[in-house]
């Protein structure tokens, strides 16, 4: 594509497109890169330009672009099976996906399907309300979600997951959530230590638990790390005794593994670093290997079960027109076959340790407030003020490291780094090297 053509689509873009999550003064600023190639972990720009794509485009790119067995399997189901609904139909590959998935748990499970990780997300609340009104207990109609939670920009997950910064104007029309507090591993100037601020934080949920036990539907949770909400990251000890306090009160526990899934902590699923497996999972991002969207909300057995239709019927009535799309599950089968096959699971692992070890020095440098990972999530996150110094800080990080051929984009003052499970560990200390260059210079 020549320099015609990119200003020529930077013109349109401006004059026609909504950027999602994006301040129209940074479209209005500046030409934004046109990104027309995938390869890898690097994304090309219309210029010609490389850029090392480090947040996984949004979480989801776990396997990189244009991977030959996924772009295959798109094009070999695109000549077979397009689209069919699953509403009194079926087809082979929402069935072989569903084993699949069901075979990552140990116990007996269902698999709703959905397009992206919102989607799934209310499904797993409208299941859990219908739970409890199917066994004769309407008045269990609440939910209890984790301050700084994101569950998506549906009005349900909105509801569970508000950051006044992002969805103040919708307040009105949100349904009220109990909030408990969520751990900060000690890294806030309220706690002494990361078992203090685990303990505080957990007597409120449990609190809340235990006086509201009666209206509960939920609880909803990301597991080990609330991303969108500051890449917050807990103990798995938390999850642990959450799931124990559920059990205990009656009460559905909601796992949003949809950023954290599919290998992005180390494990297969955050929820194992505790042993512990939700009573609905949600599944999303690197489901597909990020190529199409296709969401899950992974049920237990016991849950579906209530969901019959004699002597009445308490069918779930509920679903999307591209529901276990055929091409997006051909994908998304192939995706769990790289993933066995190319041991991307235990190799994020390994890049977790190195991730860890490399970005460990930056803590030492001057306005940084807190260094922490956990598996291929990385965070380097800056001191900040009521005038916003730090967010600033960062976003002069961001652009010299694009201006270097490095996408990020930070949170606030957070800046993290989310690379491709199968980025090589020497591009990956480059990265991180570069990270703590921009710090520095800036």
């Amino acid at each position: 594509m020549d320099s015609i053509s990119t200003h020529s689509y930077q013109d349109l873009d401006r004059r026609t497109l909504w950027h999602p999550y994006t301040r129209r003064s940074a479209v209005e600023a500046a030409p934004l890169p046109v990104i027309v190639r995938g390869e890898g972990v690097y994304l090309f720009d219309s210029e010609g330009r490389r850029y090392l794509d480090a947040i996984s485009s949004w979480w989801a790119c776990n396997l990189g672009h244009q991977h030959p067995r996924l772009i295959e399997a798109i094009a070999r189901q695109a000549r077979e099976l397009q689209h069919s609904i699953l509403g009194n139909l079926t087809h082979p590959r929402a069935i072989e996906l569903a084993a699949m998935l069901v075979d990552l748990f140990p116990d007996d499970r269902r698999v709703m399907f959905a397009s992206d990780g919102s989607c799934t997300v209310e499904a797993a609340l409208k299941i859990a309300l219908q739970y409890w009104w199917n066994r004769g207990q309407p008045a269990k109609h609440k939910f209890v979600a984790l301050d700084f939670a994101y569950h998506g920009d549906t009005l349900g997950a909105v509801s569970v997951g508000y950051l006044p910064h992002f969805h103040q104007a919708f307040k009105p029309v949100l349904f009220p959530v109990y909030q408990a507090p969520s751990p900060c591993c000690g890294t806030c100037a309220f706690h002494e230590s990361p078992d203090q601020c685990l303990n505080e934080c957990f007597d409120t949920m449990r609190a809340i638990v235990r006086e509201h036990a009666h209206e509960l539907a939920a609880v909803i949770v990301e597991p080990l790390c609330q991303c969108s909400g500051g890449m917050r990251m807990h103990p798995a000890e938390h999850i642990r005794r959450l799931a124990k306090l559920c059990a205990d009160y009656d009460v559905l526990l909601i796992a949003d593994e949809i950023a954290v899934g599919y290998g992005r902590t180390g494990k297969m699923f955050a929820c194992e670093h505790a042993d512990v497996w939700p009573d609905i999972v949600c599944l999303g991002k690197g489901m597909s290997g990020g190529y199409l969207p296709i969401s899950a909300a992974v049920v237990k057995a016991s849950i579906h079960a209530t969901f019959g239709d004699t002597p009445e019927d308490h069918t779930l009535y509920h679903g999307h027109t591209f529901t276990g799309n055929p091409i997006a599950a051909a994908l998304a089968i192939e995706t769990l076959r790289v993933y066995e096959d190319e041991h991307i699971v235990s190799r994020a692992a390994a890049l977790g340790a190195t991730l860890a070890a490399e970005l460990a020095p930056l803590a030492a440098i001057s306005g940084v407030r807190n260094v922490r990972s956990l598996g291929a999530i990385g965070v380097v996150e800056l001191e900040d003020d009521a005038e916003g110094t730090g967010s600033r800080h960062a976003a002069r990080v961001r652009d010299r490291l694009r201006a270097k051929g490095i996408l990020l984009r930070p949170l606030g003052s957070v800046i993290y780094v989310m690379p491709p499970l199968v980025t090589p560990e020497p591009v990956l200390r480059e990265l991180v090297g570069a990270v703590g260059a921009a710090i520095r210079a800036v």
